[in-house]
């Protein structure tokens, strides 16, 4: 994909013609229930400035700093947390937006809501901060919608982005930011905590499923297909649109130990080479917001960082946005990181290095601090109107001083038809075919199976987290229509039987013996096997190796001597070499979302050709974990003294690797100089054929290799990735253009990107090619 700029102040031009273009009116008056029948009003960057200048001159200290704090929506509710059904309790409603002058909440509590309950919610909250406050500033709701709208009913949930790495087609993860956009408006919402541009290089962290894989390449491409679909063009006034959250700045996905939120030690060299890049990406994209890292860096919290939040963020990649804290981690610098000897002084820390909000979430403690800070001068006064401002930015980009009220017209993009069919096609892109010994896959139709394991009928596990809940383990706040793998084989196994039996529970042993009787008495086994839901802290885990109650399950269905299929539903690669080679065929759905049970029944029964590829390398010992894009020395390592050997990266599977049910073939791999001379740039040609009997998808891949260098450099990277669809016999040549960025590294400073002089070579499937850069 090419990188897009985005500024407003050059698309301003084209806005209204493009709103003129997309029919029903967006704009509405201030305080209207129902949409007026006009053009959405767009406001150039000089006019929302002067707005903005203009309301911070009549705010007082107590407003701006109110702007500042972000409570938890539990803060007003009736009965706080034990509050089930979303009811205002209005004079704690009244505390937080007139008392403390509030100028942001968020999250659901317990559950999803459904579109008419958000509604209620967002107009009780709207009523009072746009009639009952001195300066009518309305409130900016924010939401966690990470694989579509996580806490409205109904909505729909596309693959984890781990799955959506995998499908490496960045138009499925633009459409699922689009379509996620639409519904999260829809509930009456403009501000999404999403996409995290975190880059799994640590599978036991128990977010590993929300990051897009380990590649920086392709964490880039897809987190910036993802902004798009959310943002559009800019213009954040529009009832398909919402402000993105690039996340978490920076680091967080490398914790030392695997988890969550425990220190990070990256060099600044690692730091700005594999996890600053997708964040720069994005600021180019033109996200509208970033939320901070939890945790710290080599001793220092993120949070607490003047260098990584002003110096990095605000100097050296020129964002302009809102910087919002993660969950209650400004006063942590004092209660967990001990950085700050009091709360206060915590806020002072956080403030000063360039936090914007704070997502206090619980009271109004950060208010009251940072207050103080203010008069007392340890705070300036401009530095409180800067993050004002960009608050306020926001709130007038989003449209929300026009109208604050949940958009009627909008309630019509949600739930539609297309978006399950975009799920669906989401997740069959994302399936990854694994193994197929004596291609036993496809299976044929009209057999005797058993569907078995603790997956084959889990709703959780297909979902994962941030499904309806915060964990997405409570199946009772699914919709009634999402089914299991079980139901999906059995309906496409048409003219067969389907048998079941659980197997296992996903970490204790259950009725094994059922399935190994009921095993020996059909033609195929699936067993389907895995993770159930979770999220954050609760999902950590002290091993990658799945739980031995499903290796002992899989390892006695073996003995029923039927060929056994392997249906892996896993947030994160879980180690299963014991019983690998017992398997006549596996597949990998990841965590594939409300349409995952009919892709993979889809593709078990050949329906679907799987396209799917490893968005990280796949382990083969939990205490292995080498990347793709390891240094030589990694993979060259002495098995003896003076005997060298090749046996440092030795995965279960490898980053990229996906098999079909058709056979791809590369050929005449064509560099269209010998030569990259400067700031031009060199043509890369492939041939790419169908050599077999049916239709499928190919996710063609560009790596390169560097032959020498003053830093060590990666055995080969990921620099550029092509989805293509092949007829049987159908050959296309697929293009890619490389200059010198595609080639950099961090050079000797630590700081800046460099590409030297050198030869490289160029690998597309099996074929290679050579070339030299020049300056």
């Amino acid at each position: 994909m090419e990188k897009r700029l985005f500024s407003l102040k050059t698309l301003i031009g084209s806005m209204i013609f493009l709103a003129t273009l997309l029919g029903p009116a967006y704009g509405q008056k201030k305080g209207s229930k129902t949409p007026a029948a006009s053009a959405p009003v767009v406001l150039t960057d000089a006019e929302v400035e002067a707005k903005v200048q203009e309301l911070l001159g009549k705010m007082s200290i107590e407003e701006k700093v109110g702007q500042m704090t972000q409570v938890n929506l539990n803060v007003v509710l009736k009965g706080g947390y034990g509050n089930m059904d979303g009811t205002i309790d209005p004079e704690a409603l009244r505390k937080a937006v007139v008392d403390y002058k509030v100028g942001s909440i968020l999250n659901a509590i317990n559950h999803a809501y459904s579109v008419e309950t958000w509604h209620q919610i967002i107009t009780a909250i709207q009523d009072v901060a746009t009639k009952q406050t001195a300066n009518k500033i309305p409130v900016l709701y924010g939401i966690d919608a990470i694989h579509g709208v996580t806490f409205t009913s109904k909505s729909t949930l596309f693959p984890q982005n781990i799955g959506i790495g995998a499908t490496r087609n960045i138009e499925l993860s633009k459409l699922a930011g689009e379509i996620t956009a639409k519904e999260t408006r829809a509930s009456g919402i403009r501000w999404n905590f999403a996409p995290v541009l975190d880059v799994g290089r640590q599978p036991l962290w128990p977010r590993f499923p929300e990051t897009y894989g380990e590649d920086v390449y392709l964490v880039s491409q897809m987190g910036v297909a993802s902004i798009l679909g959310m943002e559009g063009d800019g213009n954040l006034n529009r009832i398909d649109r919402v402000a993105s959250c690039m996340k978490h700045y920076i680091g967080y996905s490398l914790p030392l130990s695997g988890k969550d939120r425990t220190p990070a030690y990256i060099p600044e060299r690692v730091l700005r080479e594999y996890f600053l890049p997708p964040f720069r990406a994005a600021v180019n994209a033109g996200s509208s917001t970033i939320m901070i890292n939890s945790s710290e860096i080599n001793g220092v919290p993120v949070h607490g960082s003047k260098y990584l939040l002003t110096d990095v963020l605000r100097k050296e990649l020129g964002f302009k946005g809102l910087a919002v804290s993660d969950w209650e981690d400004i006063i942590r610098l004092h209660t967990k990181h001990k950085v700050a000897q009091t709360p206060k002084e915590a806020v002072k820390l956080a403030v000063n290095a360039g936090i914007d909000m704070s997502m206090v979430p619980h009271d109004y403690t950060f208010y009251e601090y940072l207050v103080e800070l203010v008069k007392e001068g340890s705070v300036s006064q401009a530095r409180i109107n800067e993050a004002v401002g960009r608050i306020l930015t926001l709130k007038f980009r989003t449209g929300l001083f026009i109208n604050a009220y949940p958009e009627k017209d909008a309630m019509k993009n949600f739930g539609l038809a297309e978006y399950k069919t975009a799920a669906l096609e989401a997740a069959r892109e994302s399936v990854t075919l694994l193994k197929n010994k004596e291609n036993i896959l496809p299976l044929a139709k009209g057999k005797k199976i058993l569907v078995t394991g603790p997956a084959a009928k889990s709703i959780t596990a297909l979902n994962g987290s941030w499904s309806y809940t915060w964990q997405g383990n409570e199946s009772k706040y699914y919709p009634d229509t999402t089914a299991y793998i079980f139901n999906a084989i059995k309906a496409k196994n048409t003219g067969g039987t389907t048998l079941y039996a659980k197997g296992s529970e996903f970490d204790k042993e259950a009725d094994a013996k059922k399935a190994v009787e009921l095993a020996k008495s059909v033609d195929y086994v699936v067993v389907c096997i895995g993770e159930d839901a979770y999220a954050e802290s609760p999902g950590v885990i002290d091993e990658l190796d799945l739980p031995e109650a499903q290796q002992k399950l899989v390892a006695s269905l073996y003995e029923a001597g039927k060929p056994v299929i392997i249906v892996l539903v896993e947030g994160r690669p879980r180690i299963i070499r014991k019983i690998e080679d017992g398997a006549k065929g596996i597949i990998d759905a990841y965590i594939p979302g409300s349409q995952g049970h009919n892709a993979i029944a889809e593709v078990l029964f050949g329906d679907v050709n799987p396209s799917g590829k490893l968005p990280f390398s796949y382990p083969r010992f939990s205490g292995d974990i080498i990347h793709y894009d390891h240094k030589y020395s990694d993979k060259v390592t002495e098995l003896a003294p003076g005997q060298m050997g090749e046996g440092g990266y030795k995965p279960q599977w490898p980053f990229g690797f996906g098999l079909s049910y058709t056979k791809f073939e590369y050929s005449n791999l064509k560099v269209s100089s010998p030569t990259l001379k400067g700031n031009g740039s060199i043509k890369v040609t492939v041939d790419v054929k169908n050599a077999g009997s049916k239709a499928g998808k190919e996710a063609v891949e560009l790596y390169t290799r560097d032959h020498f260098a003053t830093i060590t450099p990666s055995w080969m990277r990921l620099r550029k990735f092509k989805k293509i669809s092949l007829a049987p016999g159908q050959t296309q040549t697929v293009e890619f253009e490389l200059n010198k960025s595609d080639l950099a590294f961090i050079g000797m400073d630590e700081k800046t990107f460099v590409t030297e002089p050198g030869a490289f070579d160029v690998i597309v499937g099996e074929q290679k090619a050579s070339f030299n850069y020049e300056d």
